[in-house]
């Protein structure tokens, strides 16, 4: 770690001499995937360098002039309020088809979108999940009402007189979406859903041989707000979902799929969406390079630099050379498939920019561990001051004018 570390401060605050290559030949426009907290805003206020870098990125219309996707890891609200609050504190247009929340992946899950599914989170969940395709959602507060003698640890919230649990369908699903309000509550309730393969009502099972689908949408351990060092996010709550089950168990807590940076799935979406942007403007060549904005190596980073691991591999299979080369047109119409699978992409590079405005903090320690990641995917290939000075910089190297 102490050589990564050497490594990373020696980059800071990188100077542009020489990257400004010849792009004169291109007319491929680069593709902005950018960070919310810690690159526009901490906690309720903006970062002015965000407004005013943003306000130069749209033209006299409050057209963009490239295409920009916001990728966080919020995941509490609906895309259209996500964009409104971008579009009133950056003072411009944000579509909610440039909002991409931890959660958007969800709708690709076509097969649980009738399942009775229990979710997890705060803000409206229920409503999240149905705006993401899910028909059948139970909350867990709705959980709570219909199994009164699960919840026990507060006592305020003790129901004063017994209560015989209602008779209702089995959780046949869960849905991860962020940390929840009250955590004993969540752990308690998730425990027993899972423990008794979807139906709370009934005694734990410690010997199973199958296990719910979990779905889990992002997995930051720390997120700047308004305090003066980051806070803890679901990331940490994961973990203890995950040590819990371990230990009553004695089996790994297995998930169907984990979205949400630095998840890979997260960053195909993301260029789906940059894609679709690409061709609803009219632009006629696919984006090639994507350049992704963040303050946090855990995942921000790590999660630009494995995408840009899966386009070389990518770029290796004959189809995708194809593709790269102009053979084809798959990118202008590619939809979104199931179950997680997406086209292949027509991007070839994903670059990573490190701001220093959010989680890191280039005089603290580096983590010590980002669990299976390895020290290269956690090396930024840019660290620059701000958000507008990351954008000069992608300017810069492709060779257009801001």
């Amino acid at each position: 770690m102490q050589v990564l570390r050497r490594r990373v401060l020696d980059r800071l605050f990188t100077q542009t001499r020489g990257l400004c290559l010849d792009h004169r030949s291109r007319r491929s426009k680069p593709g902005l995937l950018v960070d919310v907290d810690g690159v526009l805003l901490r906690g309720r206020s903006v970062i002015p360098a965000a407004r005013r870098v943003f306000q130069r990125l749209q033209d006299a219309a409050g057209h963009f002039r490239l295409p920009v996707v916001f990728v966080t890891n919020a995941g509490s609200c609906l895309r259209h309020n996500k964009a409104q609050q971008l579009s009133d504190m950056l003072g411009i247009k944000v579509t909610p088809d440039q909002v991409l929340l931890s959660h958007g992946p969800l709708q690709m899950f076509q097969s649980f979108h009738e399942k009775c599914v229990l979710v997890s989170g705060q803000g409206p969940v229920a409503d999240i999940a149905q705006d993401l395709g899910f028909t059948n959602v139970v909350t867990i507060d709705q959980l709570r009402e219909q199994h009164p003698l699960l919840d026990m640890v507060d006592h305020n919230r003790r129901p004063s007189v017994t209560v015989s649990p209602q008779e209702k369908r089995r959780i046949e699903a869960v849905i991860l979406f962020g940390e929840p309000i009250r955590w004993e509550t969540n752990l308690q309730l998730l425990m027993d859903v899972l423990l008794t393969n979807g139906n709370p009502a009934s005694p734990h099972c410690l010997n199973m041989s199958t296990q719910l689908p979990v779905l889990a949408c992002n997995t930051d351990l720390l997120w700047l707000a308004d305090a003066p060092s980051p806070r803890l996010g679901h990331g940490v709550f994961m973990l203890c979902l995950e040590s819990v089950f371990w230990k009553l168990a004695g089996q790994r807590l297995r998930y169907e799929a984990v979205m949400g940076k630095p998840s890979l799935l997260t960053y195909q979406h993301a260029e789906l969406v940059i894609r679709q942007q690409t061709a609803n403007q009219g632009w006629d060549t696919p984006v090639t390079n994507l350049y992704a904005i963040g303050d946090n190596l855990m995942t921000d980073v790590y999660g630009a630099n494995s995408y840009n691991r899966y386009l070389k591999q990518q770029l290796a299979a004959p189809a995708a050379k194809a593709l790269a080369q102009g053979r084809g047109t798959e990118w202008r119409a590619a939809p979104l498939q199931v179950e997680g699978q997406l086209a292949t992409p027509s991007a070839t590079q994903c670059h990573s920019i490190l701001v220093c405005t959010g989680v890191f903090n280039p005089d603290a320690a580096l983590p010590i561990e980002q669990g299976t990641a390895d020290a290269e995917l956690m090396e930024p290939d840019y660290i620059v001051e701000d958000v507008e000075a990351a954008i000069d910089l992608i300017f810069q190297k492709e060779g257009f004018d801001l």
